[in-house]
């Protein structure tokens, strides 16, 4: 495959012999590279021309230096701020400032006269504005847009005329002084020749300049184009038959190399694929069974893909060169910093600030952030004691006491982060020398992001000294994040080996005999006709600036011209409809499938690799029957076993591995803790009336207590826990009002005088040990009751639930159905009523009754449980033969625990665990 550049060095070394005079100006930096190398080759001996890209020419004609993206923005705010009377806050300016930016550099790369421009635009405002009748309702907001837009003149004018008294300015500002200055250039360096190479697109000034140098008659330009494209009236040559057209150059020359190799044989494949991370898989395919990479382009038209692409390049790769830069806002070093503002930001928002505390997960994130746990000790214990105590928020204290035994260097830059905020510059310092920090521990490439940060926050650092226009943390922070979403980490690697890995803009000049093109839809190749700018639509095909018509005549040349001399080509496309554009392929396909017969069309999706999904199965050896045996000795709980027929496995975790489930720090009261809180505020009111007969005035005595018990175990049960406000304070509230209607409801059944109400025990903990056929050791049963109480000569097992319980839940029509969930709150108060039995030796002489209250459920009352499906005639009574019967299955349940042959079993409709 000949390449457009030696194609063009051939033609060049035809009539050029000498270089010393000679300059080349392409269209990249990476252009360059490879205009060296190929130029090396076709030369032996003698001198190689001054190779510069388009930038570096134009910089050098201005003599104007550009300014970065930060300096101009803080220059720019001077200027406004002088211009208006009340100006916008720095964050509120940035926000909108980068778009008028850009909108300045169109302008002066397209030579528009901006007066003229910004008048026309005021015009047409003031003209939508106008009504005959004068219905039209101007609110402030709209004021306010038409007074911004008839100053942009203003802010263009001043900030021009600052910046050039600084020498230095934007890419657009350096073009229109390029123009200015050309002549004199020109004649100063009038032995110079100059070649310009690979251009297709170029705006007014690029077009003024390119003409000056070519009339003065020893220059040369050479398009890199397809006769297919010029010869018709095709959108990719556009660009090229304009300037022949127009450019007076062309009265007596003609165009430099327009090729012929769009129609020879090429193996064309138009994949779809289902969704971006399956275009990326595929590529990985194609370049892991490719026998060479050293000539082949992956290409992204989307270049966010970049983190999945190089996450699935092949193993077999050897070199590869990466074009387009790493995302900053991606790199992990991004999110810790985004950690480290949170602490301070939350700090205010949360009102800690007198205290100096700050938000325990904000706390934990900066600490678990993989750059500090290598710094640190002791990071989960300090952790777990923070979920232990419950504690929402941690005090500068407990960082010193967590940094005690680290080396003086480390705990004063972590110590120093966590101090009140004395300034926005007295900030950004604490970061820079906590970046200086995490040098000791990072890697190479950790050492990259960090440099470039430690680069970006001590230019802030200086500017905000110099203008301070950062007022406090959260401005800074949205600067920062607004900063980064624009910036990229770039590669560094060997130009010239291995695949090369670019985006769209890179393949100018550039032939590859393989090229692997992702993300070929719409919206993407071209990009959507969306702008973003304040020049609105017509108003720039008025000035004959560039629309998304002339950005879509680009793409479509780099995409052609990409494929021209190519031999293998696969262009992948994402099929699925998800965001907008996703799902429909490129028109540039559609137009390479009118303009080629010899295309492979191919839709593929995910390979599915069947999973085992075989259950946990884990046998009962020897050290699972020595723990099961502690575990009879300790004693098995109604949750136990619910647990075990629930889930065997997860009875194993809990009881055999005694794995418990991780504390966390409590913000919002749990469920569980606010049922632990009315259990124990119950069992206080009760206790003083343990043996006696409750009257209507003992209930009288406990209401007044209730509020004040629900706050002490509030205190006790959640520590360190905040229930004056928010959802914590509804939920009191609702643990309060649980209270007080049992008792209103305590206090309804006494009203009846033939009622007897006597209150036996609370909270009793009950145990009992069973011998079971076939196991030479006794089980301990055990169990805590709520409360049981004798009503009218009827014993009562009563188990408080927080929840909902319906009567349904409670229904036993066959012991043998035990092992259905359903039956699980059944099973436990049958169990209490049993242990009642056995502890107490009842004697079943009275009435014995066993059942939940409810408190999401009260007005249903004492739920029994019940043995008849006959709704009119319910069969309450437990019996000594009923709990025979209950105890003879429980015991078949506990017997298969403690088989050593039957394993522990993962349920094969277990839906959620």
């Amino acid at each position: 495959m000949q390449s457009f550049i030696s194609e063009t060095l051939d033609d060049i070394l035809k009539e050029t012999t000498s270089f010393e005079d000679v300059v080349f100006v392409l269209p990249s930096q990476r252009a360059k590279i490879f205009v060296k190398q190929t130029f090396k080759n076709k030369i032996s001996v003698g001198f190689l021309p001054e190779i510069l890209n388009i930038e570096q020419f134009i910089s050098t004609v201005s003599g104007v230096q550009k300014a970065d993206n930060i300096q101009l923005l803080f220059y720019f705010y001077g200027i406004y701020k002088q211009v208006e009377k009340k100006p916008d806050d720095f964050a509120t300016f940035s926000s909108w400032a980068l778009t008028v930016l850009q909108d300045f550099n169109e302008l002066d790369q397209h030579l528009i006269n901006t007066e003229d421009i910004f008048i026309y635009l005021r015009d047409i405002e003031r003209l939508r504005k106008w009504s005959v009748k004068g219905t039209f309702k101007e609110t402030d907001l709209i004021k306010d847009h038409y007074s911004f837009l008839e100053r942009l003149n203003t802010y263009y004018s001043a900030f021009y005329t600052f910046l050039i008294k600084k020498n230095i300015g934007y890419q657009g500002l350096i073009y229109r002084e390029a123009v200015q200055m050309i002549d004199s250039y020109l004649n100063n360096f009038s032995n110079k020749k100059f070649f310009f190479i690979g251009f297709n697109a170029l705006n007014k000034a690029e077009e003024t300049i390119f003409q000056k140098v070519l009339e003065r008659g020893n220059s040369e330009i050479y398009w890199d184009l397809d006769a297919v494209f010029y010869t018709t009236n095709h959108q990719a040559g556009k660009f090229i038959r304009k300037y022949k057209n127009e450019w007076r150059y062309y009265e007596k020359n003609e165009l430099k190399n327009i090729g012929d190799t769009f129609s020879n044989p090429k193996n064309i494949q138009v994949v779809g694929a289902a969704k971006n991370t399956t275009q990326i898989k595929y590529m990985g395919e194609v370049l892991k069974n490719s026998k060479s990479l050293a000539n082949t382009a992956l290409v992204l038209a989307d270049e966010t893909l970049l983190p999945i692409a190089l996450n699935s390049l092949p193993k077999n790769l050897e070199a590869i060169n990466i074009t387009m830069g790493y995302p900053l806002k991606d790199v992990p070093t991004t999110s810790l910093l985004f950690a480290i503002f949170q602490l301070h930001i939350s700090q205010e928002k949360l009102q800690k600030k007198a205290e100096n505390e700050f938000y325990h997960k904000d706390v934990i994130r900066f600490l678990k952030h993989p750059s500090v746990y290598k710094l640190i000790h002791d990071i989960e214990d300090f952790a777990s004691k923070i979920a232990k105590n419950n504690q929402t928020f941690i005090s500068q204290n407990d960082i010193t006491v967590l940094l005690k035994e680290e080396d003086e260097h480390t705990k004063n830059s972590i110590l120093h982060l966590f101090k009140p905020v004395i300034s926005v510059t007295d900030f950004i310092s604490r970061l820079t020398r906590f970046i200086t920090l995490l040098k000791k521990e990072a890697n190479a490439l950790e050492k990259e992001y960090l440099f470039r940060f430690f680069n970006a926050f001590s230019q802030l650092e200086k500017l905000q000294a110099e203008f301070e226009y950062f007022t406090d943390l959260k401005t800074l922070f949205q600067f920062f994040k607004q900063l980064i979403s624009l910036e990229n980490l770039s590669f560094q690697g060997e130009p010239l080996k291995g695949l090369q890995l670019m985006g769209m803009l890179e393949t100018r000049v550039l032939d590859f005999e393989t090229i692997i093109l992702t993300s070929a839809n719409e919206g993407v190749l071209p990009a959507s006709s969306q702008q973003n700018s304040f020049i609105p639509f017509d108003v720039k095909v008025e000035f004959d600036l560039p629309t998304y018509r002339e950005k879509d005549a680009i793409f479509s040349y780099h995409f052609f011209r990409l494929i021209q001399r190519a031999k293998n080509i696969f262009i992948i496309y994402n099929t699925e409809h998800d965001v907008f554009g996703s799902g429909e392929k490129s028109r540039f396909i559609t137009q390479l499938e009118m303009l080629r017969k010899d295309i492979v069309h191919k839709i593929i999706s995910p390979q599915i690799v069947p999973q085992d999904t075989s259950l946990k199965i884990i046998p009962k050896d020897n050290a699972v029957v020595e723990q099961l045996k502690k575990v009879a000795e300790k004693g098995i709980s109604p949750s136990s076993l619910t647990s075990y027929l629930y889930n065997p496995v997860k009875f194993y975790k809990q009881k055999v591995l005694g794995i418990k489930q991780i504390e966390d720090v409590e913000e919002t009261v749990a469920f569980n803790t606010l049922g632990t809180i009315v259990h124990e505020t119950l069992e206080d009111l009760y206790k003083p009336y343990l043996g006696q007969f409750l009257k209507l005035d003992h209930i009288a005595l406990m209401e007044p207590k209730a509020k004040d018990l629900v706050v002490k175990y509030f205190k006790t049960e959640f520590k360190n826990g905040d229930i004056k406000t928010g959802k914590n304070r509804l939920i009191f509230e609702v643990a309060h009002r649980f209270v007080t209607n049992f008792l209103k409801k305590e206090k309804a059944l006494l009203k009846n005088p033939d009622n007897q109400l006597k209150i036996i025990a609370t909270e009793e903990n009950l145990a009992t040990e069973i011998q079971i056929d076939g196991l030479d050791y006794p089980i301990k049963l055990h169990g805590n009751v709520d409360r049981i109480d004798e009503l009218n000569g009827e014993v009562r097992i009563i188990d408080y639930k927080s929840g909902l319980v319906n009567s349904s839940e409670l229904k036993v029509l066959d012991f043998e159905n035990l092992r259905s969930k359903e039956q699980f709150k059944a099973i436990q108060v049958l169990l209490y009523a049993y242990l009642f039995t056995k502890n107490k030796k009842f004697d079943f002489s009275k009435p014995l009754k066993a059942g939940i209250y409810s408190f999401k459920n009260l007005q249903s009352g004492f739920l029994k449980i019940n043995f008849s499906s006959n709704i009119r005639n319910p069969d309450t009574e437990i019996t000594e033969q009923k709990l025979e019967e209950f105890i003879q299955q429980l015991e078949k349940y506990i017997l298969e625990i403690y088989d050593s042959s039957i394993p522990f079993i993962e349920p094969a409709d277990l839906k959620y665990e």
